[in-house]
């Protein structure tokens, strides 16, 4: 009897390493730089200029997309990542974060 619980004990040790170290290994993701999420806030304006073409809003989101990538470009990403937010803000599409 002594033996079956330590290999019960045993089996119930190696379940509970495998698991945590597959729960370890996903759970590394990189986060995103700054810059990636510039390209991917645009590119989501981008899609949601195409999706949204009739929102009343379009010409001021395409003005505040444009400000966005300059803000980006000009290593101010910060600033260019809340006016792209706020263009697909106007178009009533929220902003999706990637998981970070």
């Amino acid at each position: 009897m002594h033996r079956f619980w330590i290999s019960v004990t045993g089996a119930l040790l190696s379940i509970s390493l495998i698991t945590a170290a597959t729960g370890a290994s996903s759970a590394k993701v990189a986060p995103l730089t700054r810059t990636e999420r510039c390209t991917n806030l645009s590119r989501q304006v981008d899609e949601a200029l195409e999706t949204h073409a009739a929102a009343t809003q379009v010409t001021a989101a395409k003005a505040l997309q444009r400000k966005g990538n300059r803000f980006c470009a000009n290593k101010k990403q910060a600033q260019g990542i809340r006016m792209l937010a706020n263009a697909l803000k106007l178009l009533g599409v929220t902003p999706i974060d990637p998981v970070q």
